[in-house]
């Protein structure tokens, strides 16, 4: 989308049969996003939304006055840990046509905002490369982990991370339902920040008057980039909290790490320094997940996002490249192929275990360009059968 300009309104076909003053109300309401930032396009109405993405209006409305829920849920285990029992991942997918609107919102609204530049996720050109890069060569590190990020993420966060893009009270109102969801009551739903503080007399559009207050759902095109906006005070305050201690402070996603190089820090402080976090992430209504806290001291082996951060550079991990050793000792071995492996391993189908070795080694040639071109190279020469 090119940027906005006045000029297009006031010279639109039938801008004439439209009243002076409500022309010149939607100008300077344009004007006021576009002062935050000159690429945002400018919002009007509800319906101006439904135009701009050829969502019908109604469709919208039901969605902005929670009539209507039409997420399809459904959990991912999440990665096993020793002693530690099954948890899973909830992923909503919201339907066809709020899809649509929440990917507008995503490219043409929340793609340009800037997050803050200890967030290393989610934003236009990040690699994951650069996320870990900071914390290489590092003596001490600490990981902290945020329990259930997204749900936490209130629709009242999201209504101030857009009044701040500029956008008027009702439309970032209508913005923070598009992109929230009032899922089922659970232990974490239940507390007082979770419900309307207002009397319902007190709302205009008295269908906007909802009891319950939505939140991030896991899996809509606009949670990550939106939560990222969310937390820019956070990781402000983080990275001031960070230089105190002479820390380096980086966010991927719900993923907090601080390292240092200094000689003279020591456990006591990291302990501080955790301490300190966990006010700042409560501060926000966000819990730590206490049990993904780590402190690594010196001569320790050091893994941030999957990554080996021990050296200069980031570098695969053994446990990945042992993995990917297997794989092909046994699909270039005569008496097993892929036909024989991908049954072993548990795939449904051969092709679906192709695409995911070829996804690990493009994953490792944005690490290990080399390393990684080898094992693409390897599995390309493999003889896939022709129907699997």
């Amino acid at each position: 989308m090119k940027d906005w300009k006045p000029q297009h309104y006031r010279r639109a076909i039938g801008a004439s049969a439209v009243p002076t003053s409500v022309l010149e109300a939607a100008i300077a309401t344009g004007e006021k996003t576009t002062a935050a930032h000159p690429s945002l396009p400018p919002i009007l109405t509800l319906k101006h939304l439904a135009h701009l993405t050829r969502v019908p209006y109604p469709v919208l409305r039901d969605y902005v006055t929670r009539q209507v829920d039409s997420y399809k849920t459904f959990r991912v285990r999440k990665r096993s840990r020793p002693g530690k029992p099954t948890s899973f991942r909830v992923i909503c997918v919201p339907p066809a046509n709020l899809s649509v609107v929440q990917h507008w919102i995503a490219q043409h609204v929340l793609a340009k905002a800037k997050p803050h530049h200890a967030s290393t996720a989610f934003a236009p050109n990040s690699r994951l490369v650069d996320a870990v890069a900071p914390h290489c060569s590092s003596r001490w590190l600490i990981k902290v982990d945020v329990q259930r990020f997204f749900e936490s993420i209130t629709e009242v966060d999201c209504y101030r991370a857009f009044r701040s893009l500029g956008y008027q009270p009702l439309v970032s109102l209508e913005l923070s339902r598009l992109c929230t969801r009032v899922g089922r009551l659970n232990r974490q739903s239940q507390g007082l920040r979770w419900y309307r503080k207002y009397p319902a007399t007190k709302f205009k559009i008295r269908s906007y008057s909802v009891l319950r207050i939505g939140h991030l759902p896991q899996g809509a095109a606009t949670s990550p980039m939106l939560a990222n906006l969310v937390m820019r005070e956070a990781d402000g305050l983080l990275t001031e909290l960070a230089g105190r201690y002479g820390l380096t402070y980086t966010r991927y996603a719900d993923d907090l790490t601080f390292s240092t190089n200094e000689r003279g820090f020591k456990r006591e402080n990291a302990c501080q320094a955790i301490w300190e976090v966990y006010g700042i992430l409560r501060r926000f209504g966000l819990a730590p997940n206490l049990s993904k806290t780590a402190i690594i001291p010196p001569r320790s082996r050091k893994i941030v996002l999957g990554l080996q951060v021990d050296q200069e550079t980031p570098r695969l991990t053994r446990a990945f490249k042992m993995k990917m050793r297997m794989h092909l000792h046994y699909l270039e071995r005569a008496d097993v192929g892929p036909v024989k492996h991908a049954e072993h391993r548990g795939f449904s189908a051969v092709a679906g275990m192709r695409n995911h070795l070829i996804g690990l080694a493009a994953y490792a040639m944005q690490i290990e360009p080399a390393y990684g071109k080898d094992i693409k190279t390897r599995l390309e020469r493999l003889e896939w059968p022709l129907l699997y």
